[in-house]
């Protein structure tokens, strides 16, 4: 019985790495890439997210206009594709509190006997405390997006997220982050697949 299940194991092995027929049906992730091809107008709809969505909103649109990738339509109905989705700028306070301290005493006593009359005593106390709290104020901006054809099917997504740049606010580079996957996932389906070699 475990020689049937040791030769079902290679044959399976051996079909999983045979090559693919060159005939054989792209994957879904490279349909998708090619759709991004086809697509020459892209409409930006509203965010969901709050009123600082339709801030990040006009960001996605100046990044995807300034990459030259895509014509952005303000009209829904001339577009091939739609980028939906949500995004947010949360402004919030990120708090540190330390607390540090070093204390030390001593004591020294002594009686001598009723004769002598002598008595003796010492202490020595020592004590540093030091506490500290500091407050900064941060933006974390994030976005989920989604492009969807004609047909209401998705053919990119991404989800970035930022605390802001040297030089550039959070919703900034989060918009700058969309454009920038979205080009690099362009040029990858522009790039011609190699051929399968030819099997004697």
């Amino acid at each position: 019985m475990w020689l049937l299940c040791v030769l079902a194991a290679l044959l399976a092995a051996d079909d999983a790495a045979a090559p693919k027929p060159a005939g054989a049906s792209p994957s879904l992730e490279q349909q998708n890439l090619a759709q991004l091809l086809t697509v020459r107008r892209v409409y930006v709809d509203r965010l969901t997210g709050g009123e600082t969505a339709a801030q990040m909103r006009d960001m996605i649109i100046s990044s995807l206009h300034g990459a030259r990738l895509f014509v952005v339509t303000e009209s829904a109905e001339r577009a091939d594709a739609t980028l939906r989705g949500s995004a947010e700028d949360l402004v919030f306070t990120d708090t540190f509190s330390s607390s540090e301290g070093i204390n030390a005493s001593g004591s020294l006593g002594g009686a001598n006997a009723v004769k002598n009359r002598k008595n003796g005593y010492a202490s020595v106390g020592i004590g540093d405390h030091d506490d500290s709290r500091i407050a900064e104020r941060k933006h974390e901006a994030t976005a989920a997006v989604r492009l969807v054809n004609k047909d209401g099917d998705v053919i990119w997504s991404t989800t970035q997220e930022s605390l802001g740049g040297k030089f550039r606010g959070a919703s900034a580079d989060v918009a700058d982050k969309i454009t920038r996957q979205l080009t690099a996932d362009y040029e990858r389906a522009r790039r011609p697949k190699p051929r399968s070699e030819a099997r004697p």
